[in-house]
């Protein structure tokens, strides 16, 4: 599946593209497994809390390995629509799987990824964030929200919400009055793709079920950071064949069964 003409000025207006079924139901089943399984997901995550206290967890990765996430974050079906998106050759930022647990996962306030982001040197908005549903995302367990078109209204100063880092909310208020506010909902294998300077937060869990994404994070060549750019340097990716991603999907499953 690649974007069409449509798809990209879509994107442009309104800030995001929700794509459903981009990854197949085996692929899921087999992404969910494994990294429900792994001790390096589910024992060493870093978590970040709320203005009510409450806690969601996250596992960030700044290069991508030999293993099923980084596969699925350098697969062609993300990359190849990153790259019409930017208009650029897309590398990768970093990774992370962000995990809301029934209960007590915790919300996570209204940001733009360009917020932080700018202070590591980018010069530009050019970033796009690639959000998989790993487990179905609802409003009851915490799916992502978004302000529809908010990200034509440029970077927002950011400071501390709780210990996560947050959008000036008085600003933030006078685009709610002015801005629709979209409920992300999504599936297994669903992909939300959305502009650097999107504003979007999500609710605590208050449901029974976990709310887990995998979410690939990519800058474009042209906006590489113009100072000590470390692992954010650009690379290269090695792009992932849709046949090859099926392999390995199947590879995990087979270790798992």
């Amino acid at each position: 599946m690649r974007f069409t003409v449509a798809d990209k000025k879509q994107f442009e207006t309104d800030g995001y593209l929700l794509v459903r079924q981009l990854f197949s139901t085996e692929e899921m089943t087999c992404l969910a497994q494994t990294l429900k399984g792994d001790a390096v997901y589910t024992g060493n995550e870093s978590g970040n809390t709320d203005a009510s206290g409450k806690t969601s967890k996250l596992r960030l990765r700044s290069l991508l390995e030999d293993d099923i996430a980084s596969a699925f974050v350098a697969s062609h079906r993300l990359v190849d629509n990153v790259e019409i998106l930017l208009e650029d050759e897309p590398y990768h930022y970093h990774h992370k799987v962000m995990q809301k647990e029934p209960q007590v996962g915790g919300a996570w306030e209204w940001h733009q990824d360009y917020g932080y982001w700018y202070d590591q040197d980018c010069l530009a908005p050019d970033m796009i964030s690639c959000a998989i549903s790993i487990d179905p995302s609802t409003k009851e367990n915490g799916c992502l929200q978004l302000l529809k078109g908010s990200h034509s209204y440029g970077r927002i100063d950011h400071g501390t919400v709780g210990t996560q880092a947050g959008a000036d909310l008085e600003r933030v208020a006078a685009l709610e009055e002015r801005l629709e506010l979209v409920y992300a909902t999504m599936e297994p294998g669903d992909v939300l793709f959305f502009h650097g300077n999107t504003l979007h937060r999500s609710n605590d869990n208050r449901s029974d079920m976990p709310r887990w994404l995998l979410i690939g994070c990519y800058n474009a060549k042209k906006n590489e950071p113009y100072k000590d750019a470390g692992h954010m340097a650009y690379a290269r990716i090695e792009r992932i064949e849709d046949a090859d991603l099926q392999i390995v999907s199947r590879k995990y499953r087979l270790s798992n069964s």
